[in-house]
């Protein structure tokens, strides 16, 4: 018997209500076809770390952000499968839905596909950051699918640090380092960095490295620091970076959610190191070259 989780974005929207009950009509139909299916199913705001134990098939229905707000949850072994819920080509205001390989129309049969184990799996690289205090103590934050961002904890503020990466070093101040994975350029990278700065980097991006390298960006940094050190301003690396606090108090921030913060002294390692997720899809892959997002 399989195993499975739905968890599902709730709001004043009516339009995730419909989809809800949608997606749980094809899963009882499915259950009564298989002679039984475990479904437990929970809202974003209720599930926790422990629902996702031991499931066999996480569903998450919603758009791109519901997924990555619970990513974090989500272990390398346990397959995850993304439905949209409120896709943008039936309303502007919805989801884009990149990560989302399902919809309320397939649904039903991705289902049937991704229990029978012939489902697309993709291993998404995700980014972590290791914290060392000053007082000894090591930790690291959730993994992020899309980005990860280090700053001072006031935003007006200069974020102050020493940057470190093989042998090369410096003293820096920007407005904080932004973290992206391959697949994640598009939901801050892209916007954050100039046009023609981003895809002259992107020149450097071989096929094989998109599941290893990320990029990192040094966010309004001044023109003067940018000379000399352009792998301190923006780079595409597979080495990990890490930088020693110079600020009061800062923190990391994985996909726009939880942050982690940390004192002046602290030292925090960023790589591509952390467990990867298992996304399922069923028409494309994700390793096909998408470009931005």
């Amino acid at each position: 018997m399989a195993d499975i989780l739905l968890v599902y974005k709730k709001n004043f929207e009516a339009v995730h209500d419909v989809s809800l009950g949608l997606v749980t009509k094809a899963l009882d139909e499915s259950s009564q076809r298989r002679g039984g299916l475990r479904i437990d199913v929970r809202a974003r705001e209720q599930v926790r770390r422990a629902d996702f134990i031991g499931r066999d098939l996480v569903l998450v229905l919603g758009g791109d952000g519901t997924l990555t707000s619970i990513s974090h949850n989500i272990d390398a072994a346990t397959p995850v499968m993304g439905i949209n819920s409120h896709p943008r080509t039936e309303d502007p205001l919805g989801s884009f839905g990149f990560y989302m390989g399902s919809n309320l129309e397939s649904f039903a049969e991705d289902l049937e596909t991704a229990l029978n184990g012939d489902a697309i799996v993709n291993e998404l690289p995700r980014l972590q950051a290791i914290i060392d205090t000053t007082s000894g103590n090591r930790f690291t934050t959730d993994p992020a699918m899309n980005d990860l961002l280090i700053a001072n904890t006031h935003q007006y503020a200069p974020s102050k640090y020493h940057l470190r990466r093989g042998d090369h070093k410096c003293l820096q101040q920007s407005s904080g380092l932004l973290f992206s994975t391959w697949l994640g350029q598009g939901a801050w990278l892209s916007n954050a960095a100039g046009k023609e700065d981003l895809e002259q980097l992107l020149q450097k991006v071989k096929e094989e490295q998109k599941s290893t390298h990320y990029f990192v960006l040094a966010r309004d940094i001044p023109p003067a620091e940018r000379e000399g050190r352009p792998w301190s301003w923006m780079d595409w690396t597979d080495e990990s970076t890490t930088i020693t606090s110079d600020m009061h108090r800062g923190y990391i921030v994985p996909d726009g959610w939880d942050e982690v913060h940390f004192n002046r002294g602290a030292t925090i390692t960023v790589n591509a190191e952390a467990p990867k997720l298992r996304l399922l899809t069923f028409r494309r892959s994700m390793k096909v070259d998408h470009g931005a997002i």
